[in-house]
C-alpha cells in the first residue's frame, strides 16, 4: 500500500496576508475556493513538492501560528536562504545541531553555520509566516537510501 502525505493545514488569522507571504516564497497557488465569508480554502504547493499546504477560514480549530517545524528540503541551504531573503523573508542564519543529528526544539544545541562536515540532513535555517507558523529549511543533497 502506498501512502503519501498530500496536504498539511496551516492555521492563519488573515488569509490575504498569508497568501501574499506564500506567493513571495515562490509557492504555486493551486486553489482559492470561497463559499461565503466564513469558509475559504486556499492551497499552495512549494516548488518541486508533491505535498501542499492549505490555509483559509473555517477549515481548522487550531490557533494561528500553532504549527511549528514544517520542513522544506533544499539542495543548497545557503542559496535557498539567500533567495528567500531576496524575496523579503526574514530567515535565520544557517545553523546545525551540536549533537549532529537533528535540531533540538527552540534554540537549544544550535551552532552557527552549516554542519561542519556538510552532511546531508544536518544544516538548517528557519523562518516564520506572519502568524508565527514555523518553517525550517533542511539541506539534503543526496537522500538516504530508500527515501
Amino acid at each position: 500500500m502506498d501512502m503519501k502525505l498530500e496536504v498539511v493545514v496551516v492555521p492563519v488569522s488573515d488569509v490575504d496576508r498569508a497568501n501574499g507571504f506564500y506567493k513571495a516564497l515562490g509557492f504555486r497557488l493551486d486553489v482559492d475556493y470561497v463559499a461565503g465569508a466564513e469558509f475559504r480554502v486556499v492551497q499552495w504547493t512549494p516548488p518541486g513538492s508533491e505535498c501542499s499546504i492549505i490555509i483559509g477560514n473555517g477549515i481548522t480549530s487550531a490557533q494561528p501560528g500553532s504549527t511549528q517545524d514544517l520542513q522544506l528540503t533544499v539542495t543548497d541551504i545557503e542559496a535557498a536562504r539567500s533567495e528567500l531573503v531576496s524575496r523579503g523573508v526574514d530567515v535565520s542564519p544557517v545553523f546545525h545541531d551540536t549533537g549532529g543529528v537533528f535540531h533540538h526544539a527552540g534554540g537549544e544545541g544550535r551552532a552557527g553555520g552549516p554542519d561542519l562536515d556538510r552532511r546531508d540532513y544536518g544544516s538548517f535555517a528557519s523562518f516564520s509566516d506572519p502568524d508565527g507558523n514555523g518553517w525550517l529549511l533542511q539541506e539534503v543533497r543526496q537522500r538516504a537510501p530508500g527515501r
